[in-house]
């Protein structure tokens, strides 16, 4: 028997008695976008998907291949008559038993899907205002690069986000430099020269952050880097933005006093959607 909210009711009522990524947040995920019946940048999510899994030890079923991925994703989508536009989640967890030590490392998965508006990428063009989160710090380690479901920080640091009436806020690693945005990767535009943060800081390796960084190398001339970037070089930019691949896009239009243009995004956000529909 358990006690479940003030109510003893017997165990097998409830499936998170034993579940590992419930109880340790033993667990990794990917969100796809999937447009027209096809699943946008399948290779990176799946190979990203593998490496997390590989690096907190998980166990890779001999049939969970690319093609395996897709068909369970895009089934799921088929079968709720979502194909057109929408966002997927695959979380892949270990299997009940054991404690900090598992029991083994066989995994379960589970796949919600959601309907979205439009197919292609789009800027909202409203202000979009953004402020520094100093409570906790994203440490520079492997971890901090997979998708895992341990996400307190970005909880913690959204809920300060609404409380002090911003869009987003900006986290810091462990040395007080840049990382990201609450929920995707951040870029720079300082004159011509375009700058987000190297995965060895601490930031997801995202996904459109790969997309992001080929389409920008093919401007002409904007130079395009890894750096690190100081919170005091935020002031000095001309531009900001965060890139997701559900979003696409987000350019910051207010960060303090400093208020920002959005020409680049723009722009990369066309040439986006162009290589979308190639896709």
């Amino acid at each position: 028997m358990i006690n479940f909210n003030g109510t003893i009711v017997s165990q097998d009522a409830n499936i998170l008695t034993q579940n590992r990524a419930f109880l340790y947040g033993d667990a990794v995920f990917e969100t796809v976008k999937i447009i027209n019946n096809k699943i946008l940048f399948l290779e990176d999510h799946y190979f990203r998907l593998m490496s997390s899994m590989r690096v907190v030890r998980m166990e890779i079923p001999m049939n969970f291949t690319m093609e395996y991925f897709e068909e369970q994703i895009l089934s799921l989508v088929e079968n709720n008559s979502l194909a057109d536009s929408a966002r997927a989640r695959i979380t892949i967890y270990r299997n009940d038993g054991g404690y900090y030590l598992p029991q083994n490392n066989t995994i379960s998965f589970l796949i919600h899907a959601i309907t979205l508006e439009g197919t292609l990428y789009s800027i909202d063009k409203k202000e979009y205002e953004v402020d520094l989160y100093k409570d906790f710090y994203v440490t520079k380690q492997l971890l901090s690069s997979i998708k895992t479901t341990n996400k307190i920080l970005n909880i913690t640091a959204s809920i300060y986000a609404n409380e002090n009436g911003l869009d987003n806020c900006i986290l810091l690693n462990d040395s007080k430099n840049v990382v990201e945005a609450l929920q995707g990767n951040i870029f720079m535009l300082l004159g011509n020269k375009l700058i987000t943060p190297p995965v060895s800081e601490g930031c997801l390796n995202g996904v459109m952050r790969k997309q992001i960084l080929a389409l920008a190398k093919k401007i002409a001339n904007l130079e395009v880097v890894e750096e690190v970037i100081s919170p005091f070089d935020l002031q000095k930019a001309d531009e900001l933005f965060i890139t997701n691949v559900i979003k696409g896009i987000q350019p910051i239009t207010k960060y303090r006093k400093k208020e920002f243009t959005t020409k680049l995004a723009n722009e990369l956000v066309e040439k986006l959607n162009e290589a979308v529909r190639v896709v």
